[in-house]
């Protein structure tokens, strides 16, 4: 008999599978495979490819295959049966932090603060708080002594409509 060589043999070991051409149907959306279903020519020459006589029937009642949920279109509006295309797009996107200049301070300065130790900006932000609250303790000295008579304190009626 004939030897054959490596190369022949990978040809010899590949499983052969028969391809069919299936159609899809019209209504359910569902695969036709030859021999199954019927043919639909309406009057103004569209074809129609039913599944079986439930598909045509529906189509001919006017039904709407959207509301139908055995029929694909269904599915597909209703998302049934998507858990793994669900489970490809759950990806994590990664988070990118930037730092940008805020008004009143670049980022240079808002970098220092950052570097800064948390005891030196408690000891500073105490700091600022004594200073806004020993002038506001100036203000309201000083405001007491401007304020004269009822004429500041009266109300004025609101005017009368005609």
């Amino acid at each position: 008999g004939r030897r054959r060589n490596d190369g022949d043999a990978s040809l010899f070991s590949k499983e052969l599978t028969m391809v069919v051409k299936t159609e899809v149907c019209n209504f359910s959306g569902f695969r036709i495979y030859p021999g199954h279903g019927r043919k639909f020519i309406r009057i103004d020459g569209k074809l129609f490819t039913f599944l079986n006589g439930k598909c045509e029937a529906s189509q001919l009642m006017k039904r709407k295959p959207a509301k139908l949920n055995w029929t694909q279109l269904y599915r597909r509006l209703h998302k049934k049966g998507q858990m793994e295309e669900v489970r490809a797009r759950r990806v994590k996107r990664s988070k990118k932090t930037v730092t940008k200049d805020i008004e009143g301070a670049t980022i240079d300065v808002i970098k220092a603060k950052r570097a800064q130790k948390p005891e030196i900006r408690k000891a500073a932000r105490e700091a600022a708080l004594r200073e806004i609250k020993e002038r506001n303790k100036a203000k309201k000295g000083s405001s007491k002594t401007h304020v004269s008579g009822p004429s500041a304190t009266a109300k004025v009626p609101p005017p009368k409509k005609r």
